[in-house]
């Protein structure tokens, strides 16, 4: 992630020596170890506190989720699985979690490492930003950060094809395909974290893929267009077609204290060689509880509402950063069609 180029810019120490993963043996999904965790709640605001910060989003709960499970760090992205009941977080160390959120009826949990190729750059082939599902085909793609890939599996998450497509080829190897989807009628969006150039604060590089991009790797380029300074970290569509895309801005590095912002944008306004906008929805701000937040991901309700989970990513450094899961909903209604 860029995050980690600005953390190290800016201080240096012990504690924030990034350390090389090195990659276990493979682990098929029923040799999962149970990860162990604890799903403690977090003391929110008052209702007309968080409405000021967080638009048409309710804010219904935010919890601490805690393990002493090696592999329990580092979630960028998020995969809702049997309508919402459970969820599948990816790690930057290609590692899964599965779990059922608070307010489903709990199960196990789990977590085993993605049998990712070994190679000798280690990490840089294991590192997880981005993910996407076909619900119909249960198959899974993942953007690999590291080394500019994206990954496809099968539904029993065996790798089945990768491609390292030349639209990517200098995204630079922290600051890569953070944010990925599959639109509705089969076309993949990547969205680049940071922008192209300091100079630059708002316009990001994105591609569109006509499909499958293990079968269609040649993509238009066009330009996503968000808030000021801020890093794209995960998209999620809607059914209607609309994208929620998830953005982080680093505001201090030691102790670090995040900021992030919600928008929304059409993906029928995609357009090759041009300029994809978005308008905000939400300011996660201080005041609420936040921390390093990179995934997301929208599951329909019964009663018609949207529940949004977002995640926050530790960095693998628990004593300065927490593993958060905030759960919002939202009245499709209320969302606007952006131009």
């Amino acid at each position: 992630m860029f995050l980690r180029h600005r953390i190290c810019l800016l201080i240096a120490g012990p504690a924030l020596l990034w350390l090389t993963w090195g990659r276990g043996p493979v682990v098929e999904e029923h040799e999962a170890d149970d990860p162990h965790f604890t799903i403690a709640p977090e003391r929110l605001p008052d209702r007309a506190t968080m409405a000021r910060y967080l638009g048409p989003f309710r804010l219904e709960g935010a919890w601490v989720m805690r393990s002493n499970n090696v592999r329990f760090f580092g979630y960028s992205s998020l995969v809702p699985m049997e309508g919402g009941r459970q969820l599948l977080a990816f790690s930057d160390s290609g590692d899964v979690l599965s779990f059922a959120p608070p307010g489903e009826p709990p199960r196990p949990g789990a977590v085993w490492p993605l049998p990712l190729r070994e190679r000798a750059r280690g990490k840089v082939d294991k590192d997880v930003e981005s993910s996407t599902r076909d619900p119909v085909s249960g198959r899974y793609w993942f953007g690999l950060e590291g080394s500019n890939t994206i990954v496809r599996f099968s539904r029993a998450f065996r790798e089945t094809g990768r491609v390292a497509p030349r639209g990517m080829a200098a995204w630079d190897t922290n600051t890569g395909a953070e944010a990925m989807a599959r639109l509705p009628d089969g076309r993949f969006v990547v969205i680049r974290e940071v922008t192209p150039g300091w100079s630059e604060a708002r316009l990001h590089d994105a591609l569109l893929f006509s499909g499958d991009p293990v079968q269609h790797p040649d993509a238009a380029p066009f330009r996503f267009d968000g808030p000021d300074n801020f890093s794209v970290v995960d998209m999620t569509v809607l059914p209607d077609g609309r994208a929620l895309i998830l953005m982080r801005r680093l505001l201090w590095p030691y102790p670090m204290r995040f900021a992030g912002r919600i928008v929304i944008a059409d993906t029928a306004r995609i357009r090759p060689g041009a300029v994809w906008h978005s308008t905000p929805l939400a300011s996660l701000a201080s005041i609420l509880p936040v921390d390093n937040f990179e995934a997301i991901t929208a599951v329909p309700a019964k009663d018609g509402r949207l529940t949004v989970w977002i995640m926050s990513d530790d960095n693998h450094m628990r004593t300065l950063q927490r593993t958060l899961l905030w759960k919002l909903s939202v009245d499709p209604a209320q969302l606007p069609w952006p131009k």
